[in-house]
């Protein structure tokens, strides 16, 4: 599988180098990358809300080594927030934050990364906005729980996501799943060892289904992050046999993946939210959108071989 391969060369700063100066990456890379600055970013925003979506934004960058590159990254955060205030997009945009970019990894990091995205937190607050956790790789989620849960004691809409692919995902679900809780459940695209994650395709997706059940019988808010036609027919199944009405739960897809597909729910009266990253340092979430499926790499080889 290939797949497991992209995600260990999204570590590797020869590989880094390698595709950054690749003819084609350019072409591949603004497919699922906004752009590069708040500026290029707000205009996607209030195209989105003008077709009736929401999103929620990514500064991506998570690879830092210095306290100084985790300020900068609150910083990059808090400056987007003033941007969305200006326009009165708060309520159409929420944010999405990576804690290993707060400084979660460097020296005494939980405390740092809480202390940096706690400002990013209130100041969206402040313009009826909120901000999701992103999970990241399994020994990052206990700091990144006891976080969201400091987080929700001043700020109870901060929303946090889980990874199907993990073992422990199910019960994480059930202590989740309570009132007021937002919880965006996906399948997962870092690197698991056996010991703690699923690695066959139809065992990850059977457990999606099975957390995705726990999430709609329970008292939180779900938030399907699913480009899965069929996990997102049983989502709505789902959803249905739980007594949900359309408002009382999400889709969320990538920015540049299936973008019809994100129309089409929102015209259906779903609520639908488009994962927007951007930033210079798109390389690492860039891997992971080729990991997750084959057609992006075939897409980016194509696109190498093309161009020169």
């Amino acid at each position: 599988m290939l797949g497991p391969v992209i995600l260990a060369a999204s570590r590797s700063d020869r590989m880094r180098r390698f595709v950054s100066a690749a003819p084609g990456t350019k072409q591949v890379v603004d497919r699922f990358i906004a752009g590069e600055t708040v500026d290029q970013v707000i205009p996607i925003v209030e195209d989105a809300a003008a077709k009736g979506l929401e999103v929620t934004l990514d500064v991506v960058g998570e690879d830092i080594t210095t306290v100084e590159q985790s300020y900068a990254a609150r910083d990059a955060y808090l400056e987007l927030i003033e941007r969305l205030k200006e326009l009165g997009l708060g309520e159409r945009a929420e944010m999405s934050v990576k804690l290993s970019m707060f400084g979660q990894a460097l020296e005494g990091g939980h405390e740092l990364a809480l202390a940096n995205v706690r400002p990013v937190v209130e100041a969206a607050a402040a313009i009826g906005t909120t901000v999701t956790l992103d999970a990241e790789d399994h020994t990052t989620l206990d700091s990144m729980f006891a976080i969201h849960e400091e987080l929700r004691k001043d700020f109870p809409q901060t929303g946090c996501v889980i990874q199907a692919y993990l073992f422990r995902t199910e019960d994480d679900a059930r202590r989740l799943a309570a009132a007021g809780s937002r919880v965006r459940i996906v399948k997962g695209a870092y690197k698991e060892p056996a010991s703690v994650a699923y690695q066959d395709k139809a065992e990850i997706d059977k457990a999606f289904v099975r957390i995705v059940r726990i999430l709609m019988a329970g008292e939180g808010y779900p938030m399907i992050g699913s480009h899965d036609p069929r996990l997102i027919a049983i989502t709505q199944e789902l959803a249905r046999q739980a007594g949900r009405k359309l408002d009382e739960y999400e889709f969320q897809m990538l920015y540049g993946i299936r973008s019809d597909e994100h129309v089409r729910l929102a015209a259906e009266g779903h609520r639908m939210r488009v994962y927007t990253a951007y930033g210079t340092d798109w390389y690492g979430y860039f891997m992971r959108r080729l990991a997750e499926k084959p057609a992006n790499l075939l897409f980016f080889a194509r696109s190498i071989l093309t161009k020169g």
